[in-house]
Formats: C-alpha cells, sequence, structure tokens
C-alpha cells in the first residue's frame, strides 16, 4: 500500500516525497518495494519515530500517514502534525476518532438511520444480548479483523476471550448480530466542494469464523455496485470532518432490493483496496486525492472495466484488460506500536 501511493506521488510535476521506514532487518524485507523507489527515505529504530516524523511533517505541504485507527495511533499521529504546523491529508480528528470507536460509529450511525448492526458492549459476567445468535465478537477499538470471532452458543465465549489475549489483545468488547450477506468496500475521495466515490470491490472473507481479510476484486457486479454507493454514500454523510481517502466495509443482503444491507464500519485512512483500484484507473488516484482534499473539484474519475483481485499484503494476481468506463456518484435515495508507521511527505 504504501510503495502504491508514493509511487503515484512521486508522479505529480514537481512533488518532491519522502517517507519514514522501521529500520529492523524484519522490516527491510517487507518494505523492499517502497525502498527501491527513487524517492528520499529516513529509516529509523524503534521508539525513535517520533522526533523524525514531526520534522518531516514541519517540512512538508502535505502529510499522509497509513496507520490503524485503534489504539489512539492515528489520532496521535494527526496531533504530531498539528502540533508542529503541518498539513494532514486525511480526516479530522474527531472523525477518526469518532470511527476508531465501533460503539459510537455505530450509535451515531443509526441514530441517523443509517443501517448498521446493533452493538452491544461486553465484558465477563455482563448481560448478554437479547438478538439472536450467532454473535460476532470484536475489538471496540480494533482494524483488520482483529481478535473477531464468530460466536455460535454463549458458552463459546470465554474461549475468543482467551483466544484474544494470546493474540495481544485485552481491551473492551463489542458484540453484534451476524450478519449475512456479501461482504464489500467502498472508498471515497472527500473534499470540502465534492465526495468522489472510487469502484465498489468484493472482500475476501476467511469462513472460519475469524473474518479474515484476505483482499478483495474489482469490479463488483453493477447492482450489487449500485447498492454498495448508496449505503455507504448515506454513511459518509453523517459523519463531519470525513476527507481525503476513506473506505467504508458493508454488508449486501440477500434481499436485491437491499433492505439487508448495512454498513460495517468506515475506515478514516487509506485502505488496502488502493492497491487494486490504482491498477484499474486510467486517473492517477493520488493526484485525485489531493486535489479533493484540497476543495478543488476533480469531476470524474475514468476506469478499465477490470477485473483484479488483490490480496492483503497487496500483492495483485491478475487484470484482464477491458473497456474504459466512467464511474460517476449516484446521489442517494433516501496498544502504541514500537516500530514507525508508514508515512509519506511531500513538497511542491
Amino acid at each position: 500500500m504504501l510503495a502504491a501511493v508514493l509511487d503515484d506521488f512521486q508522479r505529480l510535476p514537481a512533488a518532491q516525497v519522502c517517507t519514514i521506514l522501521d529500520d529492523s532487518p524484519e522490516s527491510r524485507a517487507d518494505l523492499s518495494p517502497v525502498a527501491s523507489l527513487a524517492i528520499a527515505t529516513r529509516r529509523v529504530k524503534a521508539g525513535e519515530e517520533e522526533p523524525v516524523f514531526r520534522e518531516a511533517a514541519r517540512l512538508a505541504d502535505f502529510t499522509l500517514v497509513i496507520a490503524p485507527e485503534c489504539d489512539g495511533i492515528l489520532a496521535r499521529r494527526r496531533r504530531w502534525v498539528d502540533e508542529v504546523g503541518g498539513r494532514w491529508l486525511g480526516c479530522s480528528l474527531p472523525a477518526i476518532e469518532l470511527c476508531a470507536d465501533k460503539l459510537t460509529l455505530g450509535q451515531h450511525l443509526t441514530e441517523r438511520g443509517i443501517p448498521t448492526p446493533a452493538s452491544l458492549s461486553y465484558a465477563p459476567g455482563k448481560p448478554l444480548p437479547t438478538f439472536p445468535l450467532p454473535w460476532v465478537w470484536k475489538p471496540r477499538h480494533g482494524a483488520g479483523s482483529q481478535a473477531t470471532f464468530l460466536v455460535r452458543h454463549p458458552d463459546e465465549m470465554c474461549v475468543c476471550v482467551d483466544q484474544a489475549s494470546r493474540e495481544g489483545w485485552t481491551g473492551e468488547a463489542l458484540l453484534q448480530p451476524f450478519v449475512r450477506g456479501k461482504p464489500a468496500s467502498i472508498a471515497f475521495l472527500i473534499g470540502s466542494r465534492q465526495t468522489l466515490p472510487l469502484l465498489p470491490a468484493s472482500q475476501d472473507l476467511s469462513e472460519d469464523g475469524r473474518f479474515r481479510y484476505g483482499g478483495g476484486r474489482i469490479p463488483l457486479p453493477p447492482l450489487l455496485a449500485k447498492r454498495a454507493l448508496r449505503l455507504a454514500e448515506l454513511a459518509v454523510a453523517v459523519v463531519p470532518g470525513l476527507c481525503g481517502y476513506v473506505g467504508v466495509d458493508v454488508v449486501l443482503g440477500d434481499s436485491s432490493d437491499g433492505r439487508g444491507d448495512c454498513v460495517i464500519e468506515i475506515n478514516p485512512r487509506l485502505t488496502t483496496s488502493y492497491v487494486g483500484l490504482r491498477v484499474v484507473s486510467r486517473t492517477n488516484l493520488a493526484a485525485a486525492m489531493l486535489a479533493v482534499a484540497c476543495g478543488e473539484g476533480n469531476g470524474e474519475l475514468v476506469w478499465q472495466s477490470g477485473p483484479v483481485r488483490f490480496l492483503a499484503d497487496g500483492t495483485i494476481l491478475h487484470q484482464t484488460p477491458a473497456k474504459l468506463l466512467a464511474w460517476t456518484a449516484v446521489p442517494a435515495e433516501s496498544p502504541e506500536p514500537t516500530t514507525p508507521v508508514p508515512t509519506a511527505a511531500a513538497r511542491f
């Protein structure tokens, strides 16, 4: 993901791009595609990121951070940028904090008529939900299907807690009713003058009761894409402060009229789908993100119709060249990591 967005930014005229990378031996192999780009790179050791990050953000015209919103990781770096007078290419701090809290976000969406699963804060000894089984047990603040389980019987709750603890998660948990349907996502480029939808994608989730994200496929069939767009567009419209690249995860139910569709979460950051979207885009998505976030109208985007499949690690598996198509919005009918977080800074 980092290599993809950096490559797109460095193609912009007069842009100087730099990034901060982890200096551990393990990360050197993982980040080798980034290191191969002809851009300025700073490598920092664990615990040394903050001063380097702050200085880069102070000097840059824009700072883009790829980081999970859980445990305050994304919000903390937003504060660092604000404190040095930098310019954050993304969502406001209140929007990041709202989307990071799955319980509060769910209540926010429900109060505004956006279909989303009911949520109940869970702790051992607390009353269990009255909605029917199966349930989904998940972190209140989490990302990437972290410590997420399908619960078929209340007796399985202790197993979820124990397994989550073994995986390093110890925070507050939620219970939600399991929503049957097709998991999908749609990303938007959002600014003060425009909310520009990108192509909706299907999501590949594991079927072992853990909902592990395996990547996705672009595009969705047209009727499913229309439903995903209509629902996600309603969701982003009721969250103030969304800006830049924003992803919305949805489940599209079995009813063809969309009555079973619901929003699962909103990601106030770059998501893995970027790597697939840029493959089928005839428009530089980084340039479009920057233009829209800065309040410049960008019109429509031009796409190849695909298909393309991508994995969770950003690997592109296949693409079949096809005709071009224009994708436009359809009005809505109704714990801190010890390693540095990937960061891109740009000067123009």
